[in-house]
């Protein structure tokens, strides 16, 4: 359900996107603001957001930036108030923003410092914005969040523990969440990514991407376009009856 198709469908929308200075994240701002919606691209990088907000907006989509670090409770909270006055008030939120840092490092070789990190911006970060987001989302009475997770918590990825752990807690949050906001007309969903090819997978081996290609249902490479389609879906009406899901979408790498 490729954004370009359907212009309307999040016409008058208003959503605020984490880790939206590149990859997954501005390929979604990209998908959303084509399917009609204004948005607030966040990131820890100042520089590299404000370029991609003016990227958008020469392509002729609503963005804003914003200047965010989820590892800093302070920032998520003026992150959300920010947004909310850019846009005039909040409709959906992806939380997108993450780092990786465990990659390629055994469970025996992960430094605390390094779970710490990959924790509280994975998890923890997750959980703040979207309580930062809440009232306004409530207010809008079609609020819907969308958790980015990962099919490596599904499938157990090796010499990655910290990700893997992070993005299980994300799972586990998505359906806890659903059930908390589900009184204010707040559906929480996550979508699981395979691996895509963006900026943050260039680390990867290549015989993970083969491995990938392989074994799942449609061999090729995953690019970023392949999770916009989900992420408008579950933002926009076709999805205010669906809240609490996981879907994974990786060409079928992980079936449920």
């Amino acid at each position: 359900m490729p954004a370009s198709l359907h212009p309307q469908l999040l016409s008058e929308r208003r959503v605020l996107v984490t880790g939206g200075a590149r990859g997954l994240g501005l390929a979604f701002a990209r998908s959303l603001g084509a399917a009609g919606a204004s948005v607030v691209i966040a990131d820890i990088r100042a520089e590299l957001v404000e370029a991609a907000a003016a990227t958008l907006r020469a392509e002729g989509l609503m963005a804003h930036a914003v200047v965010a670090d989820l590892a800093n409770p302070a920032s998520v909270e003026q992150c959300a108030a920010r947004a909310v006055e850019l846009l005039g008030g909040l409709d959906g939120l992806v939380n997108n923003a993450a780092v990786t840092d465990s990659g390629g490092k055994g469970a025996d070789d992960i430094s605390i410092e390094t779970w710490d990190r990959v924790m509280t911006v994975n998890a923890r970060g997750t959980w703040l914005m979207s309580r930062a987001c809440r009232s306004a989302l409530r207010a809008s009475g079609r609020g819907a969040i969308v958790n980015l997770a990962s099919d490596t918590a599904l499938w157990g990825a090796p010499n990655l523990l910290a990700y893997v752990a992070s993005k299980g807690a994300v799972i586990a949050m998505t359906h806890s969440l659903a059930r908390e906001y589900g009184v204010d007309g707040i559906t929480v969903n996550a979508i699981a990514p395979g691996l895509v090819l963006v900026e943050a997978t260039q680390y990867v081996p290549e015989t993970r991407h083969r491995h990938y290609i392989d074994h799942r249902a449609l061999q090729r490479e995953q690019q970023p376009e392949d999770v916009c389609g989900p992420v408008v879906f579950a933002l926009s009406d076709l999805a205010r009856f669906v809240t609490g899901q996981l879907l994974p979408v990786n060409g079928g790498f992980v079936m449920n």
